[in-house]
């Protein structure tokens, strides 16, 4: 079964990875733990990770003011894994991108 759902790819992100280049972030499903995490970055990336550290966010509600009136909607609850990789090894997420 496939836990990874895709890399994440933002802002703060990307400063992160600046700073440690052995750090990577991925969103998964919600029901992965950790040992799945690190089992299937492994086999996909061929890396050694060292350490995953998981964090839970919560859908939220939210609504805004339009011409037509008051739009509602809300924002899926994901979770988010940060992968740490052994020293001197990392992941090029952008080479399948064409």
């Amino acid at each position: 079964m496939a836990f990874i759902i895709k890399p994440l790819v933002t802002e703060k992100m990307t400063k992160l990875t600046e700073k440690r280049p052995n750090v990577y972030g991925f969103i998964v499903r919600p029901e992965a733990n950790k040992i799945e995490i690190q089992k299937e970055v492994e086999a996909t990336y061929n890396v050694t990770v060292e350490d995953v550290n998981t964090v839970r966010y919560a859908g939220k509600r939210s609504q805004r003011y339009t011409k037509a009136g008051l739009v509602r909607g809300h924002k899926s609850a994901f979770k988010k894994a940060i992968v740490t990789l052994k020293a001197g090894e990392e992941i090029d997420i952008y080479s399948n991108i064409e």
